[in-house]
């Protein structure tokens, strides 16, 4: 695992040299943007999107880099993705978390001294049903995350049972057609089966609970035009650990997307309490770029 970000640099060229160019033909903004863990979808939620452009017999991908800074904390996200006949998707993610405020607890009530997680996560989502745009129902998906610390020491020590673990989720999105001040609206929902401790960078199962749950996530975005969407996500948390409980995350979020191939999205991120350090809120700011 120690060479994602040699791997990252191969899947892109791969894709690039698949894509001869060609940004894909599907509508503005259908892909999504990068979420936290290299699945097409918002920034904490993924949706039944796939990302890029590409639509049936093309290929398309993806990169983002991402950083969400928070009262005492601050991670920072580098993801890829590639994207086959807009069937199946392929991701992979780097995590890095600094602790900031949280080492000097973890150094007086544990002895330890780390002051960065790292976490690797390979995805793979299939479009299983519908088109977000045109199916009744929405368009339907099924994926998969594989989570694997870099360092499983403070998750250890905080009372974490593995150093990895697989979600697996279940996402609906669909888009209503002149439906809120008329103006398109995209509305999303996933559930996922996770034994993952916020997210999965604190380790998996722990003293409290070890066996997996389903926690609900929703995403809603109102398209001001085609360059513009503002919306909100929430997403529901296990609770394993005893050393803390886990609070629910949500943001309120602004994407822009000026080109086909450019995507920014920034948004004001409420974590709750993390790792007995209360309260965290901030900025989320994120760039993909699309081929």
């Amino acid at each position: 695992m120690k060479d994602v970000p040699v791997l990252l640099a191969a899947l892109l060229l791969l894709t690039a040299q698949s894509a001869f160019a060609d940004i894909g033909s599907r509508i503005w903004a259908t892909g999504g943007v990068t979420t936290i863990e290299g699945s097409a979808g918002g920034g904490l939620v993924p949706w039944a999107l796939l990302g890029s452009y590409a639509s049936d017999e093309e290929w398309g991908g993806t990169l983002a880099l991402s950083r969400a800074e928070t009262d005492d904390y601050t991670l920072a996200v580098i993801g890829a993705g590639i994207n086959w006949n807009n069937r199946v998707e392929l991701t992979v993610a780097r995590q890095s978390l600094d602790l900031d405020a949280l080492v000097f607890t973890l150094s007086n009530g544990f002895g330890l001294e780390q002051d960065e997680l790292n976490q690797d996560i390979f995805g793979a989502k299939i479009r299983l049903a519908g088109d977000v745009l045109y199916s009744p129902w929405g368009q339907w998906s099924a994926g998969i995350q594989y989570k694997r610390q870099r360092d499983f020491t403070v998750p250890a020590a905080i009372g974490a049972r593995d150093d990895s673990g697989t979600d697996v989720y279940f996402s609906g999105s669909k888009v209503f057609f002149a439906a809120l001040f008329d103006r398109n609206l995209l509305v999303n929902a996933t559930a996922r089966a996770t034994r993952a401790n916020q997210g999965g960078l604190l380790g998996f199962g722990g003293d409290r609970n070890n066996s997996y749950e389903v926690m609900a996530e929703a995403s809603a975005g109102l398209f001001l035009n085609r360059r513009w969407l503002v919306g909100a996500e929430y997403r529901q948390k296990p609770d394993n650990l005893g050393f803390a409980g886990e609070d629910d995350w949500w943001d309120l979020f602004v994407a822009w997307v000026p080109d086909r191939r450019l995507a920014v999205t920034a948004a004001v991120v409420s974590l709750g309490d993390v790792a007995t350090l209360e309260d965290q809120q901030g900025l989320y700011l994120s760039l993909q770029g699309s081929f």
